[in-house]
């Protein structure tokens, strides 16, 4: 069954937040995928489907939510009824419409920089501020934040791309932040980074040289990963195959 909360006002980015495998026979997963309208978020959304879970979409261009407004993110997060056993946050863009990734330190705009770092960094922390009370207070929860490889300090080999690079590291130490303060209250969550790899949507086709996956393929792969981690992981970096990733 799918729930459709009310439409909002509002504009740009997407995120998904989803529930997992909660070990229970008798209690029907529930889903929450905000970005359910976009690529990965909407293969999420079926993958869930599919599995049984119940399955609440958000997304810009079905309800205009918009990441970047920390007063109508606080609105729409108030407005939902948890827990949710897993949360997923897949917001992200490369560069602002019109621009494309910097390949050199000439290229780097304030204005640019502001704007990936807000949807990619700013948006998630928005959001997992006002994420608590939604997950459960015992037993296992899970909360994975797609981040990307290239967001590693300790793996970039090829410079470039500053400000997602940096909007991606910064959202990586969010993450790492929000696991250790939210397992302090919740002892079986898991908070991690995840890299998804290069998937096959509107987000990636300016780059044909890079090496892709379905979307469906892609959110398999997700799901298969959180499901294998422990409260003992939480805070890690992830790709999807369950290796971790370089800080």
């Amino acid at each position: 069954m799918s729930q459709r909360p009310a439409r909002i006002s509002g504009s740009f980015v997407f995120l998904a937040l989803l529930p997992f495998a909660t070990g229970s026979d008798n209690m029907k997963d529930r889903a929450l995928v905000i970005g359910a309208s976009g690529g990965i978020g909407a293969a999420l959304s079926r993958a869930l489907e599919t599995g049984g879970a119940e399955v609440t979409r958000l997304s810009r261009a079905m309800d205009g939510l918009d990441l970047t407004d920390p007063a109508l993110v606080e609105q729409v997060m108030q407005g939902l009824c948890g827990p949710f056993d897993t949360v997923l946050i897949a917001s992200g863009i490369l560069a602002p419409k019109g621009a494309g990734p910097e390949k050199s330190l000439a290229q780097i705009s304030a204005d640019n920089m502001a704007q990936v770092m807000a949807v990619n960094a700013i948006g998630p922390a928005l959001v997992l501020k006002n994420l608590p009370r939604l997950l459960p207070k015992d037993g296992r929860c899970v909360v994975g934040v797609l981040t990307a490889r290239v967001g590693s300090i300790g793996d970039n080999r090829l410079g470039g791309w500053y400000s997602y690079r940096a909007a991606k590291a910064a959202a990586n130490q969010i993450v790492r932040t929000a696991a250790i303060e939210i397992a302090r209250k919740r002892k079986e969550a898991i908070v991690v980074s995840l890299h998804p790899g290069t998937v096959e949507t509107t987000f990636t086709d300016g780059y044909p040289g890079h090496q892709k996956v379905a979307p469906s393929a892609a959110a398999a792969n997700l799901l298969e990963v959180l499901d294998q981690l422990s409260p003992a992981q939480t805070g890690g970096f992830f790709d999807w195959a369950g290796k971790p990733v370089p800080w």
